[in-house]
């Protein structure tokens, strides 16, 4: 697991299981970033650069391997000039694709009443290709 405030003996010793999950997706911009790996299936970094407005790419670099080291997400690089690396949900990500979904539907009827849902018309994170915002 990733080294941050949330892992230390005390933070860990209140309450094991939501303390490792806080220490798992602390950090700005892991919710988005496995919002998008999810619903786009993969996602290259200069794709989530451009998705995640305002993230510098060293925080981007940071927080995708801290998830990567957390086993939510999967790097792959492929042997290509120039290098071509993706990054995809694990096993574990995929688990955590429920809880995502869940996480829109409370937000949209709680912090964003009226909000219209882009991805409506079928499951928010079963989209594919690069056409939907």
């Amino acid at each position: 697991m990733a080294d941050n405030k949330f892992s230390t003996e005390q933070a860990l010793a209140r309450c094991l299981p939501m303390s490792r999950l806080q220490a798992a997706l602390s950090g700005k911009w892991k919710i988005l970033i496995l919002w998008y790996v999810a619903f786009y299936q993969a996602q290259r970094f200069g794709q989530l650069v451009r998705r995640l407005d305002g993230i510098t790419p060293a925080t981007l670099t940071k927080q995708l391997r801290q998830l990567e080291e957390d086993g939510f997400l999967l790097r792959r690089v492929y042997p290509e000039s120039p290098p071509r690396v993706e990054y995809s949900l694990t096993e574990l990500g995929q688990s955590f694709v429920p809880l995502l979904n869940q996480m829109l539907e409370w937000s949209q009827s709680r912090l964003c009443p009226g909000y219209e849902n882009p991805y409506a018309g079928g499951a928010p994170l079963k989209g594919e290709g690069e056409e939907k915002p």
